[in-house]
């Protein structure tokens, strides 16, 4: 459904982020993609969707494609009527805007006012608890209600593609569940795919049926889900976890150098 094809971007016409990155998400599946803080992974939806141009950046190399056409040269609003649609990071609801309003806006490709009120109640039905506080202003909802609006008004534009940006980013672990088990739901029940991007791994992998690590702007290790699970770095470096299974603490380490036997 959607492919990256050796991408590289340039902010200001001078900062390499994305140094040759390729990835492929199947039509239908949850891909996740992993990595620290910086490693490139929001520049990479950004790279998808057409927002690059709005911070100054650039494709100079390679191209998206979406189901074999490419995209990369469309502003973002074709984007989304192409079908692809991103969930940003932090929850951006438009605060002084009600629930149901917020999902109208959301709905700005759609022109048939019945598909358009079809689509807020299907939102509803994932999300019942804000169906209870249509009427209220979104900035009154909690981290979590806001998450389930920004995530449902990406879905009023009938998406074939959500780029779901740390959507378990500041909340608490039962309502990150909860919004994770959503996800799964919409992905199988609407047949949605997904390209999630998390620091949460477990949780992550938990759902998707593939991966990709991300470090410095370069795809360093590829795989299926449960192979990344099962992987020795992916557990001690993005799980805190030791081979043996104990919980590792750097805190008394002066100096620590990760192996990075991906890059070996």
């Amino acid at each position: 459904m959607l492919t990256l094809n050796n991408i590289e971007v340039i902010y200001d016409g001078v900062i390499l982020v994305l140094k040759g990155v390729s990835l492929n998400v199947r039509e239908g599946g949850i891909t996740t993609l992993l990595g620290a803080n910086g490693a490139g992974k929001t520049t990479t939806l950004k790279a998808i969707s057409g927002l690059l141009r709005s911070e100054r950046g650039d494709i100079t190399k390679g191209h998206v494609e979406l189901a074999g056409e490419r995209i990369d040269r469309l502003p973002p609003h074709e984007v989304v009527r192409r079908g692809v649609v991103q969930v940003f990071e932090g929850r951006r609801v438009f605060e002084h805007l009600t629930v149901d309003e917020n999902l109208i806006a959301g709905a700005h490709v759609q022109r048939d006012r019945t598909r358009m009120a079809e689509g807020v109640e299907r939102v509803y039905q994932y999300f019942p608890r804000l169906k209870d506080r249509r009427a209220v202003q979104s900035g009154y909802l909690s981290g979590g209600e806001q998450q389930m609006l920004v995530i449902g008004r990406a879905l009023m534009s009938s998406p074939r593609v959500m780029l779901l940006d740390e959507p378990s980013l500041g909340l608490a672990p039962m309502l990150v569940d909860e919004i994770f088990s959503i996800v799964k739901r919409l992905n199988e029940e609407q047949k949605l795919t997904v390209l999630l991007v998390e620091q949460n791994a477990a949780l992550a992998l938990a759902i998707a049926e593939h991966g990709y690590v991300m470090e410095n702007g370069r795809i360093v290790l590829e795989g299926a889900a449960a192979a990344l699970r099962d992987n020795a770095d992916i557990k001690e470096f993005y799980l805190g976890l030791t081979e043996v299974g104990a919980r590792k603490s750097y805190r008394d380490v002066k100096h620590y150098k990760r192996r990075k036997r991906w890059l070996s």
